[in-house]
């Protein structure tokens, strides 16, 4: 670090700035309130690699139809999958179900060690998830912190090469007595002043504890690594219609990519994937529907699509059946795989 470890007063001047403008969040207690363990958890799972405005909606959805954590528990792969469509990262889906039903006979642990042994809950997650739902003095850690701590520091590294550097530096301004309220606090100050891009540093309520405020320099923060060369897949997908709309669905495997979602049928993804014929689910009057694309987190995505009008007692091949697109659950690029095969002239 080019500059020394906050002090515990630099947590205390956050406080106060957050008492006073803290975000008014549907899983965030109310001052003077106890946090709901189950709500804490679903948030942040949800939040994982997702803002706060796409999680919304899909939070209020899920508290409605699954209140407390044993009604999740008991709910079918199916409709939590369908439910969360649309999200993405769905591995997150399934952890999500799989914790719930080890929760619903066990109780959530109290400690970030017991929280770390649940599915789908790794370090940063049981760390929040112990600070604000029981108190822990955990370190916790996110994108907003690492930026937040990389310009109070003038980190020279990357944050996330430089770990140990940033939990220290949390660390050393850590209120054991409001660790939740702190986790929050630092949360709230990267989203809304620390932003990544034009941090408003002359509202700040840590700007004389900044270094590289003081450098004039906020905005070189935090140093970023070499970009990795994305990968380019392409592949193809194929959706028959029924005269009644319904299209012909399946279900991919549990692991790897949108594991368990429902998908139309198509081929794999790759940089080649040869004769697009040769992965149609049956022999039709296929017809190009044009191309969508879609972004991977570490990957970019272009798909030809076919479409074809069948009869209505078309069969559906082994592993598939016929579902109202509308209401299959399907993720977004099959969405728009979908959504492009059915926009396309009949005839």
């Amino acid at each position: 670090m080019a500059g020394p470890l906050p002090s515990p007063a630099t947590g205390r001047a956050l406080l106060a700035w957050y008492d006073v403008h803290r975000r008014d969040l549907p899983w965030r207690a109310a001052p003077g309130e106890v946090s709901d363990p189950y709500r804490v958890w679903l948030s942040e799972i949800m939040l994982q690699q997702t803002t706060v405005a796409a999680v919304r909606s899909y939070y209020a959805a899920f508290l409605d139809r699954w209140p407390r954590v044993n009604d999740l528990a008991a709910a079918e792969d199916g409709e939590v999958m369908a439910a969360w469509a649309g999200l993405g990262y769905y591995a997150r889906a399934r952890n999500l179900l799989a914790c719930a039903r080890v929760v619903a006979v066990s109780g959530f642990p109290a400690t970030r060690e017991g929280l770390r042994a649940l599915p789908g809950v790794g370090d940063y997650t049981s760390a929040a998830i112990a600070a604000i739902a029981f108190g822990e003095p955990a370190v916790v850690v996110d994108g907003n912190v690492e930026r937040v701590v990389a310009r109070l520091t003038r980190l020279a590294r990357p944050p996330k090469a430089a770990r140990r550097a940033v939990e220290a530096a949390v660390e050393a301004m850590l209120p054991a007595d409001r660790p939740g309220d702190f986790a929050q606090a630092m949360m709230d100050l990267g989203a809304t002043i620390c932003t990544p891009k034009s941090p408003a540093c002359a509202i700040c309520p840590l700007l004389h504890d900044c270094a590289a405020a003081r450098h004039g320099e906020a905005a070189a923060y935090p140093v970023k690594a070499p970009k990795k060369a994305r990968a380019v897949w392409r592949g193809a997908m194929f959706v028959p219609v029924r005269p009644d709309g319904t299209v012909l669905v399946r279900r991919r495997p549990e692991r790897g990519m949108l594991g368990g979602m429902v998908e139309v049928f198509g081929s794999p993804w790759a940089a080649e994937i040869g004769d697009a014929a040769d992965h149609a689910p049956f022999a039709a009057a296929w017809t190009a529907a044009g191309s969508i694309t879609h972004t991977f987190t570490h990957a970019d995505l272009t798909v030809d699509v076919f479409r074809a009008d069948v009869a209505a007692e078309t069969a559906a091949p082994a592993g598939g059946w016929w579902a109202d697109p509308a209401a299959a659950g399907l993720p977004t690029v099959m969405k728009k795989a979908v959504t492009r095969a059915l926009a396309m002239a009949e005839g």
